[in-house]
């Protein structure tokens, strides 16, 4: 950076809200120490029916932060309440000319604005608790932070793969920790690692209960230009709730579910729930079941289903009958960059409306609640079978069994199905294949048999024998549970990617034998296949909303994963790294032109990720973030204005590290 660059930053740095060391607040004429006892929570009540939506709001967002609250907190003197204040209109422009000098980074803990202990302790104050400092989920494996216990570590370890629900109770564990900087794992699976650090983590994290406690820590960041993030269970494949040095905004507690028989908004009619944002899949569909309806939401049993899955789109094992999980939002409470809580919905901000319903996650506010649509409970017929190359199944077979599958797939989405199956290489000439399930919602068993006959007679032509397995169920949740366990989690020898394919590729047949021979061409050289034959363009229509449209075209949704040993070398890891995006993705994307990428569960460094993402509706997105955050308060990786900023460092060369500063570029 030149001297003259030094000096600009250098000053406008003196442009940010003075930060004061002794915190004290006037009670009566004298002058006292701000703690617990002097202070109140900075939060106000306010009535339940001053949402805009048909729904009253929930008990936490009427607790609120108010220009009042600020004034009287100002009247009484508290030190640095000006932090705490809501974005100032009549000096937007200054400001933002400001914050926008390229080079310009966000604070972080060695910069000189950082805040004192004592200003994070009376920030905790006006929270009214509810402050975390960051402690890594398996610091007891190690002696960092003096909380070393072999047997919490040893439970840590067993469960680090495999039982997401844990991960999902800490404030600050991810499933994508490779771009955390992998700087806390349980030693086996970092056998090369003696310590443990924070490192990609945020600095501290508020467990939050109501909206006054949101709007505080938003007007804190935006005021001291600190990064913050927004946890909900922290699912994401591209590591969108952590951030070096940042402030981050927990939502998984907010849980509170109302069910509404006869739900009345805009031209809708019908059952509708409202949901906390920190509602998971297991929660919603339980509730779903006690009151004898149906809701959409995904397939991972711990995901926050009224969080980054829905901002996201959110596909669905319903998906092919009633379309994405954005297309049920009927209204939500949110915080927006500004501090302040607005209802988004197609009467009230509808442009921000528009844009939260897929245009993704920690972008253009906070969510605090969501009303969705539900449906009359649905009854479910699925099917299981495997394939495996062996004695009774060669090389050849294995692969026109999946060909002939695959001819199926616009029939079967047609038919409202929804089939999770996976592809893997077990080693030189062994393949294996499961269908896991075959979902075939509104369905008995006969009908399903009826559909799957010309599949199961092809199959017979080849010469192959499979032992379809048939279960019927009276509703989606019990189909649902029985089908889909808990999801894995939290490795770092993994990258993984995906691709959107369309509906065009299986109405030409040069183009569906390119499609198949890309999917068999990775998995021959060990990529790993989870996929879906999916649609989301319901015969009755859909919203007009942000989902990608590539959604709206497609039949399958395919991830492919490259692993490594936890002992391979930097450069295997590399190789495998950029064969996964430039190598294996380059063939797929070749094969489905203009179509795009489902941005929850992509690559990491997608190429051109505007267009894979959100398609044509990206101008439009980020003309709305612009107005909505114009300072850019909310940040995530491949997120709607995250072309505008770059991480500091890379990991394995070109993978960006979220252990390291975020800084606009130059």
């Amino acid at each position: 950076m030149s001297y003259f660059r030094k000096f600009i930053v250098s000053a406008l740095l003196f442009s940010l809200p003075r930060v004061i060391y002794g915190q004290t607040i006037v009670v009566g004429n004298s002058t006292v120490s701000a703690n617990e006892s002097t202070v109140a929570p900075a939060v106000t009540i306010v009535d339940a029916k001053e949402s805009n939506s048909t729904a009253d709001l929930f008990d936490g967002e009427t607790e609120q932060l108010t220009d009042a609250v600020i004034a009287n907190l100002t009247n009484l003197e508290l030190s640095d309440i000006s932090l705490f204040s809501f974005q100032n209109e009549s000096t937007l422009n200054e400001t933002l000319a400001k914050r926008a000098i390229p080079g310009f980074c966000k604070t972080y803990p060695s910069d000189p604005y950082w805040p004192f202990s004592s200003t994070w302790q009376v920030f905790n104050i006006l929270l009214g608790g509810g402050l975390i400092k960051t402690v890594p989920y398996a610091s007891s494996c190690y002696d960092s932070f003096k909380d070393y216990n072999s047997t919490k570590c040893e439970f840590i370890t067993n469960n680090w793969i495999n039982a997401s629900i844990y991960h999902t109770e800490d404030p600050t564990s991810i499933n994508a920790v490779l771009f955390q900087g992998s700087t806390c794992m349980p030693p086996a699976f970092m056998p090369s690692r003696s310590s443990c650090t924070i490192g990609g983590y945020p600095e501290y994290a508020v467990s939050v209960r109501n909206v006054a406690q949101i709007q505080l820590a938003i007007n804190f960041a935006r005021n001291l230009n600190l990064r913050i993030v927004i946890k909900n269970t922290g699912h994401d494949f591209s590591a969108k709730s952590v951030g070096m040095g940042a402030l981050s905004l927990w939502t998984h507690n907010l849980k509170q579910i109302q069910f509404f028989k006869n739900y009345r908004q805009g031209s809708y009619r019908g059952p509708a729930f409202k949901l906390g944002s920190g509602v998971q899949a297991f929660e919603a569909y339980e509730a779903a079941r006690n009151n004898n309806v149906t809701i959409v939401g995904g397939e991972g049993r711990t995901v926050g289903v009224m969080g980054g899955y829905i901002l996201g789109g959110g596909h669905s094992p319903l998906s092919s009958i009633y379309g994405m999980a954005a297309d049920q939002v009927l209204s939500m409470e949110v915080v927006t960059a500004d501090g302040r809580f607005v209802t988004a919905s197609e009467t009230s901000h509808p442009s921000l409306f528009w844009a939260l319903r897929g245009g993704g996650g920690s972008t253009f506010g906070v969510v605090t609640s969501v009303v969705v649509k539900a449906y009359p409970k649905i009854k479910v017929t699925t099917l299981t079978y495997i394939l495996a190359t062996g004695p009774k199944l060669s090389y050849t077979q294995f692969w026109d069994a999946l060909r002939a599958f695959f001819d199926g797939f616009i029939t079967y989405t047609d038919a409202g199905n929804y089939e999770y199956f996976r592809i893997s290489k077990l080693g030189p000439g062994r393949y294996f294949s499961d269908m896991g399930p075959w979902f075939a919602p509104g369905m008995n068993k006969t009908e399903l048999q009826t559909l799957v006959a010309p599949l199961f007679a092809r199959f017979k032509e080849l010469g192959i024998e499979v032992n379809p397995v048939y279960t019927e169920y009276d509703d989606f949740y019990d189909a649902w549970y029985a089908s889909f366990p808990v999801e894995p989690w939290g490795s770092n020898a993994i990258r993984q990617a995906s691709r959107l394919f369309p509906k065009s590729n299986w109405q030409d047949a040069s183009k569906l034998n390119a499609t198949f021979d890309a999917i068999k061409s990775v998995v021959e050289e060990g990529g790993y296949i989870v996929a879906f034959n999916i649609a989301a363009a319901p015969k009755t229509g859909y919203p007009d909303n942000a989902v990608n449209p590539a959604w709206r075209n497609t039949v399958m949704h395919a991830i492919a994963a490259t692993l490594w040993s936890t002992s391979s070398s930097e450069a295997d890891m590399k190789a495998a790294s950029d064969r996964l995006t430039y190598g294996w993705m380059q063939r797929w994307r070749d094969v489905s032109p203009g179509a795009g990428a489902y941005m929850s569960e992509a690559d990491y460094i997608e190429p051109n990720f505007s267009q894979a993402f959100f398609g044509e509706n990206y101008p439009r997105l980020y003309r709305i973030k612009q107005f909505y955050d114009p300072f850019g308060v909310f940040y995530a990786h491949t997120a709607v204005g995250s072309e505008d900023w770059k991480m500091s460092e890379m990991i394995l060369g070109n993978l960006p590290s979220q252990n390291s500063k975020l800084c606009r570029k130059i």
